[in-house]
């Protein structure tokens, strides 16, 4: 079996330069950096990353914490930072929390804490005090996404501002019957979502001056199953119904549309609805949304955390955690102007 003495000799470079240009830590020029790959790919040698993380303190391993990957909004930002680390070289260790708190005490005082990791991306969590003083104590940088934390970088979207946009998009093409569908109260655990929506769904509706009716202010779990329930109790109402509905998440849109079809009402001649997310199940039922990536938000966590360890230039281009993470309007089927009288 090849070693790296048989690369360096074939690239006519010194063992260092080899260990550098396959570790990607240090500086080789890039003709040199070719030259060792392609004696490396001719003789078959793989890097050893136990042998490069002695000799570099890094173990090219990032933790990523989460609290369930049984959602399509963690799922996603996971494939996307799983995608990012592979291009980089780099490692992924997933911890899952469950949603309990002691599985995050475990993680944050104890996994996150041993020297197997370089650095560490959370997801939707809001680091306490002490968890931020634990990572910090031991040097590793910490990315987050889904909500503004202090001391950390943080990659996250406008949700108040969203949420207004979907209203305002409904009130602009007249309705004035609309109802919301936001997220029960063991969502409101760390970064308030489901608030932040409400409340950019009533800033809209007040500017606008539209009477909002509070029973027509629904939650339910951010699943289609929830929603479907939910919404089909109010479009079955034998009084007035709501002409639109503004969806937290594209998952309860999905299943505010499904509700509405059971009943036997028109998308949107009778109802519309819009959602937030940009899931992909949403160009198959035609759902008008705001998209915001979050593949694209979890490969922009990676990019900044590799940035903070030193494996790229900050210069190379925009900080992803220098204001909201950019989304965007998709119109589709699903919304319309509302039935006449």
């Amino acid at each position: 079996m090849a070693g790296i003495k048989d690369v360096a000799e074939l690239a006519g470079v010194s063992v260092a330069t080899v260990s550098r240009a396959l570790s990607g830590n240090g500086k080789v020029s890039a003709a040199a950096k070719e030259r060792v790959q392609a004696a490396a790919e001719s003789l078959g040698y793989v890097v050893s990353y136990n042998a490069s993380s002695l000799a570099s303190g890094r173990s090219r391993n990032i933790g990523l914490v989460v609290p369930t990957v049984g959602r399509w909004f963690f799922s996603t930002v996971l494939q996307g930072a799983t995608s990012a680390l592979i291009d980089a070289g780099y490692d992924l260790t997933l911890y899952n929390t469950g949603g309990e708190q002691r599985h995050r005490d475990s993680v944050f005082s104890e996994l996150l804490l041993r020297k197997r990791l370089d650095g560490v991306i959370t997801v939707t969590l809001k680091l306490e005090p002490e968890e931020i003083e634990q990572l910090a104590s031991v040097g590793k940088p910490v990315v987050a996404i889904g909500g503004y934390i202090p001391q950390i970088d943080t990659i996250w979207v406008d949700d108040f501002n969203i949420a207004a946009l979907a209203t305002e998009h409904l009130i602009g093409l007249g309705h004035r019957e609309v109802s919301f569908l936001g997220g029960t109260e063991e969502f409101e655990v760390d970064f308030k979502l489901g608030s932040a929506r409400e409340d950019g769904f009533e800033f809209a509706m007040d500017q606008a001056e539209v009477p909002i009716r509070r029973d027509w202010l629904l939650t339910a779990d951010f699943s289609t199953a929830g929603a479907y329930q939910k919404v089909r109790n109010v479009l079955a109402s034998p009084c007035r119904r709501p002409t639109g509905i503004v969806c937290a998440s594209d998952e309860m849109a999905f299943g505010a549309i499904l509700a509405a079809r059971d009943l036997g009402l028109r998308v949107p001649e009778d109802v519309s609805v819009i959602g937030i997310d940009g899931h992909e199940l949403g160009e198959l039922l035609g759902l008008t949304t705001i998209a915001q990536d979050p593949g694209g938000q979890g490969a922009a966590a990676v990019g900044k955390l590799l940035t903070l360890l030193g494996e790229t230039d900050p210069a190379s281009g925009p900080d992803p955690t220098a204001g909201f993470f950019p989304t965007e309007f998709t119109s589709r089927s699903s919304t319309g102007a509302p039935p006449r009288t």
